[in-house]
């Protein structure tokens, strides 16, 4: 089965750890979001605000921006998992939030629709909290982690697209070996294809158990690496199977669109292909030029729409400490600038 061409990425190294390097411990178990005060703070959340969390995931960030003292009006919350919707039910019971808090069952990369549907022209901030939440990787027949022996799903929305199993047992060698390659920047993907290959053609591979040992066997085991061997390859089949990139691609220009002058758009990335995609588009959307380099004189009269807001940012050492699969994680901020591409008048969180 061939998978459908996305823009090129330039392969490279994995800088961060899996979250398969670091079991889930007790202190775990509240599911703690990431650069949580960081994410709050570079909202700048206001009063009567309206602000879109397109990845609800366990609602942390969504909590916090409910409670926040700026008493914002609305929150559009979004997630492809249809589990989601029970915990944003449980924060619409708490007092105050109710009315405050819209759950929609989507995949972010359909903010438009999403922004119609609810009568929103613009909103005043938005943020993408990318990857895993701890739920999917905690629930064991979801497929997501080799921690766990169950049926290789890893679909986000159980109610749409093919699981992981079907693409492994449908997909040519060459394509499970650039899709490693490509997405989980393994450079042994073509050994790996070839093991998964030739173990199926003996029986069909359907368990995150049998994959994760045909991996380990194929690139001689762990030989005292720090995460397992079969990590790279189940990121790579996590993010084919749910067309991750290519929806953060459509995602971040529609988000950008939304934002009100002056609004945030604060994302954050847990591996190196989704940061490059974020920082490209921020990049690209701030350009006060987009002739070509080597034109001496600028004729193209682009305006640019955000502007970049400070540097990346990392969690501190005790976050890691106290929540080690914050380990990867990078934020990037951009606010959204008036129509003739400067920056809005300072609003009041008042």
């Amino acid at each position: 089965m061939a998978t459908e061409p996305m823009p090129h990425i330039q392969p490279s190294p994995i800088s961060a750890p899996s979250d398969e390097q670091f079991p889930p411990s007790a202190a775990q178990a509240s599911h703690t979001p990431v650069l949580l005060a960081e994410a709050l703070e570079a909202l700048q959340l206001r009063r009567d605000g309206v602000y879109i969390d397109g990845t609800f995931g366990g609602g942390g960030h969504s909590r916090r921006m409910l409670d926040d003292p700026a008493g914002i009006g609305c929150l559009i919350a979004i997630d492809a998992d249809a589990n989601a919707h029970r915990r944003a039910e449980a924060l619409q019971a708490q007092p105050g939030i109710s009315d405050r808090l819209r759950f929609v069952h989507a995949n972010f990369r359909d903010l438009k629709r999403i922004a119609r549907d609810h009568h929103l022209d613009c909103v005043d901030g938005i943020l993408l909290d990318l990857g895993l939440s701890s739920f999917q990787l905690d629930e064991g027949e979801r497929g997501f982690s080799f921690r766990h022996d169950a049926a290789l799903d890893m679909r986000f929305d159980q109610t749409s697209g093919i699981p992981a199993s079907d693409l492994l047992n449908s997909a040519s060698q060459e394509e499970l070996a650039h899709l490693i390659w490509r997405y989980g920047e393994d450079p042994q993907s073509r050994r790996i294809a070839a093991a998964l290959v030739r173990e199926r053609e003996k029986t069909p591979l359907m368990t995150t158990g049998q994959v994760a040992e045909i991996v380990e066997a194929s690139v001689g085991g762990r030989r005292g690496r720090g995460i397992h061997p079969a990590t790279r390859t189940f990121q790579a089949l996590r993010i084919a199977v749910n067309d991750e990139l290519r929806a953060l691609g459509e995602a971040l220009p529609a988000a950008i669109g939304l934002l009100a002058p002056g609004g945030r758009l604060v994302v954050i990335a847990f591996h190196s292909l989704e940061d490059r995609i974020v920082k490209r588009a921020i990049e690209a959307e701030s350009a006060v030029c987009i002739c070509p380099p080597e034109q001496p004189v600028c004729t193209c009269d682009h305006v640019p729409r955000v502007r970049r807001v400070g540097k990346p940012v990392r969690p501190a050492d005790d976050e890691i400490d106290a929540n080690p699969r914050s380990r990867s994680a990078i934020m990037r901020v951009a606010e959204r600038l008036d129509e003739t591409g400067r920056p809005a008048v300072e609003r009041s969180r008042a």
